[in-house]
């Protein structure tokens, strides 16, 4: 996962606003020192790519305020800024793959907006991608909201957005972005990316040849802070809430004045078991293709029945809309 990526002539911030004549000639320089190496403990605060001990890197900004990254020991860098206008700076791979990311570290930030996000980019079809992490402020939820997915021991919701005739890593270009938030923050943990990929794919939202993967701090909006990170390729972690290797993704279905319907696909296995918890005072009142069985009456224990991995349930409102959380666990 080391190699030198291809074509990184620009990057594009994941807020849909247009970038200035300066900011995006700025995108040009990223590329900088791309073969050259860091040594360790290299501070940098211009705009350029390269390798640091096997490790691609990427330092960022759109010019306004300050921002640097350290470059340590390869899989290791930390991060500060104050004042920003727009940064993004990480260390990964030079082609990204679904292997599994391990990382550890921390995010600290006051004002703006600041991120912790495995990072990258795919051609045919152009696609930037976020699995976002960590987040202080504001995380970007601007898009479409295409339901949620369960992973690592957490509820992530999946979010597409266009990009229309803006700077890419093949020049200004239209792509689409694919996002997931996490909804328990957290700076150090396991991202079984296979499970994000099998959930967009689920929604058609399909990754292309891979370019670039790193795990990037980014802010932007005038604040100042500071990150750590290591990063790693590969590690345990799994889908469905933490354990096994299943996902369940959740997707928005028909819709009356008093209830709607959920569809749920499950990625990875076969054999498996969906636990649904619903918010207090909606109610599940009836499901299809499973085997469902209720522990309590805010929660479905679903199970295959034969019919497949793709079913759903009808939640009756009773004044609230919020959507349930899943957790899948292969059985």
């Amino acid at each position: 996962m080391n190699d030198t990526p291809t074509h990184v002539t620009g990057r594009r911030r994941v807020r849909p606003r247009l970038l200035a004549a300066g900011a995006a000639a700025l995108l040009a320089a990223v590329t900088v020192s791309l073969a050259t190496p860091a040594n360790a403990a290299t501070q940098i605060c211009s705009n350029q790519t390269g390798t640091n001990s096997g490790y691609y890197y990427q330092m960022w900004s759109n010019g306004q305020g300050s921002a640097c990254i350290t470059l340590n020991s390869g899989n290791n860098y930390s991060t500060n800024w104050s004042g920003i206008g727009d940064f993004v700076a990480g260390v990964g791979w030079g082609t990204g793959n679904n292997n599994a990311v391990t990382y550890s570290g921390s995010l600290n930030a006051s004002g703006g907006t600041a991120l912790l996000s495995l990072y990258g980019w795919t051609t045919n079809p152009l696609v930037e991608y976020y699995v976002i992490e960590n987040y202080v402020g504001s995380p970007p939820t601007q898009g479409t909201n295409m339901g949620t997915m369960t992973s690592d021991g957490s509820t992530y919701t999946i979010i597409e957005h266009q990009q229309v005739n803006q700077p890419s890593i093949q020049g200004t270009a239209t792509f689409n972005q694919y996002i997931a938030i996490r909804n328990s923050r957290r700076s150090s943990g396991t991202i079984t990316f296979s499970n994000f990929v099998n959930a967009w794919s689920s929604h058609g939202m399909n990754l292309g040849t891979r370019n670039y993967e790193i795990m990037a701090t980014e802010a932007w909006g005038g604040g100042s802070g500071n990150s750590s990170i290591s990063v790693n390729s590969g590690g345990g972690g799994g889908g469905g809430g933490g354990g096994g290797s299943c996902t369940a993704t959740l997707s928005a279905g028909q819709q009356w004045s008093d209830r709607y319907n959920l569809n749920v696909n499950v990625s990875g296995s076969n054999t498996w078991t969906v636990t649904m918890n619903v918010p207090s005072p909606e109610k599940i009142i009836a499901t299809w293709n499973i085997n469902a069985s209720y522990p309590s009456a805010q929660q479905l224990v679903a199970k295959p029945n034969g019919s497949g991995n793709n079913w759903g349930v009808t939640i009756q409102t009773n004044g609230t809309w919020t959507w349930p959380t899943v957790s899948c666990s292969p059985s």
